[in-house]
């Protein structure tokens, strides 16, 4: 089992210099990724299961930071940010995107109502319904990927 995940690590290539996860971070989530429970994984390890489930916890934390990392810097670097205030209706989202990509010249390969399940399911709660509940912001990169994220 232990065997199997090193080679896993080394296969993909995982470096804990680069990485944002310890190299036992990486161990645990690629076992629990295989549905290896935490016991046999403290088995396996030689620790306690509560070990195993800090690890796994502090690992899907430093993952979750690190995606919210890169959905910044991809909002940074987009050239089109389209602020969505509380309130807008979902259908309205899609006009007041391309217009903004219009004026860009960026190309969204997303139809209207593509774009509000894109938008919304990545809003998650900010969205109500047809409603933006909390402030959003639209980016869309150059090469057309739309990223949203809320303003605070």
């Amino acid at each position: 089992m232990i065997d199997d995940v090193e080679e896993l690590l080394a296969e993909i290539g995982f470096d804990p210099e680069t990485n944002v996860l310890t190299y036992r971070q990486a161990q645990v989530l690629a076992l629990r990724e295989r549905d290896v429970s935490q016991a046999d994984i403290a088995d396996a390890l030689g620790t306690s299961r509560a070990n195993v489930s800090s690890i796994e916890s502090s690992a899907r934390e430093n993952v979750a930071k690190a995606r919210e990392t890169i959905a910044f810097a991809e909002a940074l670097r987009a050239p089109v940010r389209v602020r969505v205030p509380a309130g807008t209706d979902l259908y309205d989202v899609p006009q007041l995107v391309y217009d903004a990509c219009d004026e860009a010249g960026v190309k969204v390969d997303h139809t209207a109502p593509d774009l509000m399940k894109v938008v919304s399911d990545a809003a998650g709660p900010a969205v109500t319904g047809r409603q933006v509940s909390t402030p959003l912001i639209v980016g869309v990169t150059s090469n057309g990927m739309v990223r949203v994220r809320h303003q605070d």
